[in-house]
């Protein structure tokens, strides 16, 4: 058996060089760059940069945080993203194996490596998505993407390395009823309608579907945002009206019912659904708020970003939690206007970050917010 101090210096090792690698992600993403290759360079005189000179965090403290070359500053964001990464990847690592916060996990090596590598990817990824929200006001739709089908995969996984009793007792990974793996099969049928609608252009984008990655948007106060947001209700309404209707049938069609039953009880197809599931209502939650708040206020509340982001975290830690996250966010919001108005800083900052924050917050308090909810509900 490994020391725990050797797999906690590994994983110390292992989150700097992945958050060298999201310095990467951060600084060519939002400008469409390849993130493989060419290497590394200084992005003021282009030299490339050697290998001694790019060891995370320690190449930016001996060179005193500029380039060997020319002497060019390099930003303190690149040593702060490396830090940022390695304490999260330690961590995760001592919250969920070292103490009482988690249960039902297994020990690293058994089972519960799974479950860490799945959620410190999403939480890696979260901190390159934020960052760049910092930056460019922008959430690249790539990264939420890439944490969904993690989720997914997870998901599906899941079950050849778990007990699936285990895994629903404890809320390890996403899971599905019959009757909430319908909702979901009518809800992929609803998006794939809208999606061909969309593609077609029997249905127009919002905003001119400026809503993407290109962080060189053009600006959007000449729009009439209720009636942008009416288009997103009309993308958003196969969805439901499929949804609906799946369930209506599962409901008057016995025989379909039972071999439904069967056929999505399967830990991977339970697994796959629950997974889909919090995409849905991840995306849901802030989907709403965005279009009731233009439609109250008559200016475009939140993001598409912050949508695809809660979704991707949907996908990984299914409804509950990404719920009450959304919930938990806004209180480091308040936090940050705080702060703001004592020192006089800006008031405005992209809402992924706090987002972010309010995921992690439930991540690793996971089964005292599910106690709570289950006290709440059921009591």
């Amino acid at each position: 058996m490994i020391p725990h101090w050797l797999l906690i210096a590994f994983l110390l090792a292992l989150g700097a060089c992945v958050g060298s690698f999201l310095n990467v992600v951060i600084y060519r993403l939002p400008k469409d760059l390849s993130i493989v290759s060419p290497g590394s360079s200084c992005s003021a005189c282009k030299t490339l940069i050697p290998f001694y000179d790019n060891i995370p965090i320690l190449s930016w403290l001996l060179l005193l945080g500029k380039c060997r070359k020319c002497k060019a500053k390099i930003s303190p964001r690149y040593i702060i993203i490396e830090i940022l990464t390695a304490l999260l990847f330690v961590a995760v690592y001592v919250i969920y194996f070292q103490t009482a916060f988690r249960r039902g996990i297994g020990g690293f090596f058994e089972s519960g490596y799974l479950l860490y590598f799945v959620h410190i990817f999403m939480l890696a990824a979260l901190l390159a998505a934020s960052a760049i929200d910092l930056e460019l006001w922008v959430i690249p739709l790539s990264i939420c993407w890439i944490i969904t089908a993690v989720g997914l995969l997870g998901a599906a996984v899941g079950p050849f390395v778990y007990d699936s009793t285990i895994i629903r007792s404890y809320d390890i990974f996403p899971v599905a009823s019959a009757k909430v793996a319908i909702l979901t099969a009518g809800a992929l049928v609803g998006l794939i309608i809208s999606l061909s609608l969309l593609f077609t252009g029997l249905i127009k984008p919002s905003y001119g579907g400026q809503n993407s990655e290109d962080v060189n948007q053009p600006d959007t106060e000449n729009y009439k945002h209720r009636l942008e947001m009416l288009k997103e209700v009309i993308f958003l309404f196969p969805v439901f009206l499929c949804s609906f209707l799946a369930f209506k049938f599962y409901q008057n069609n016995i025989s379909f019912a039972d071999w439904w039953v069967d056929f999505t009880q399967h830990p991977v197809i339970a697994g796959l659904a629950g997974s889909f599931w919090g995409y849905f209502i991840g995306c849901g939650v802030v989907w709403a708020t965005r279009i009731l708040g233009t439609f109250a206020f008559g200016k475009e509340a939140m993001g598409l970003g912050d949508v695809h982001l809660m979704g991707a975290a949907g996908a990984v830690l299914g409804v509950w939690p990404v719920t009450i996250a959304f919930f938990v966010a806004p209180f480091f919001g308040l936090l940050w206007a705080g702060f703001s108005m004592f020192f006089k800083k800006t008031r405005q900052i992209p809402y992924g970050p706090f987002l972010s924050i309010g995921l992690f917050v439930v991540m690793i308090l996971h089964d005292v917010v599910i106690n709570w909810l289950q006290q709440v509900l059921y009591h």
